[in-house]
């Protein structure tokens, strides 16, 4: 039994893997959505790392899987515990000693989502429906609007502290419809920063509410092997 440990992105809410969660524990595994405290001022990356480490316990065998900011608290939380592998999700990849705010400007982002938008024919101007919600259905954003909380600028100033990657297996998932980390962006990171190809699957940035059964099966596979 694979213990899947999921940490969100920004906001932290651990609602945001409500639809993964019971496909992994039908699979029979253990599922830990953690949820952070993305709205504290109060908090940053040494916090998040400090509430996923606290929820792993001491479970082993546990595949840490990070979605979008949570990439930043992914190798903070593999170089405190042991783990079994990392898997980031449409994720922000940090270098060490990085934090979420230098991240923007350091990996070209904002060029490479305006140019995936003029390609894409839709509005390079930020728009969280273009940008995030426009493949998840109106049903699941309904229940999700309790959920959602703005996530503190200070994690922005967060230093991502950890030296050197963990040396256990670390596969990138790129959403083929994301419009906020465009696809040929993650791919490019993922090899600048990790050497690694990105895994492409359907779906946009929150592909855990748009497609959570693709994602399931990518993870099912790799609690396999």
């Amino acid at each position: 039994m694979t213990t899947f440990a999921l940490i969100p992105g920004a906001g932290g809410a651990a609602w945001y893997w409500h639809r993964l969660v019971p496909l992994l524990q039908e699979a029979g595994h253990e599922v830990l959505a953690v949820d952070l405290p993305g709205d504290d001022e109060g908090a940053g990356l040494a916090e998040y790392t400090r509430r996923t480490v606290e929820a792993i316990g001491g479970r082993d065998d546990v595949v840490i899987v990070a979605q979008s900011l949570g990439g930043f608290t992914a190798p903070m939380v593999a170089t405190t515990i042991p783990v079994r592998a990392i898997v980031f999700v449409n994720a922000m990849i940090p270098l060490p000693g990085e934090t979420p705010g230098a991240w923007w400007a350091s990996t070209g982002w904002q060029q490479a989502r305006e140019l995936a938008a003029e390609v894409g024919g839709y509005g390079r101007q930020f728009d969280p429906f273009v940008s995030f919600l426009h493949d998840v259905s109106p049903e699941v954003l309904a229940t999700g609007e309790a959920h959602q909380r703005p996530e503190a600028e200070v994690v922005f100033a967060s230093v991502c502290d950890f030296e050197v990657w963990p040396s256990v297996p670390i596969r990138v998932v790129a959403g083929a419809d994301d419009r906020f980390f465009p696809v040929d962006f993650q791919r490019a990171l993922a090899r600048q920063r990790l050497g690694l190809e990105a895994d492409v699957l359907p779906g946009g940035h929150l592909i855990a509410l748009a497609r959570p059964s693709e994602l399931a099966g990518y993870l099912l596979t790799l609690s396999a092997s």
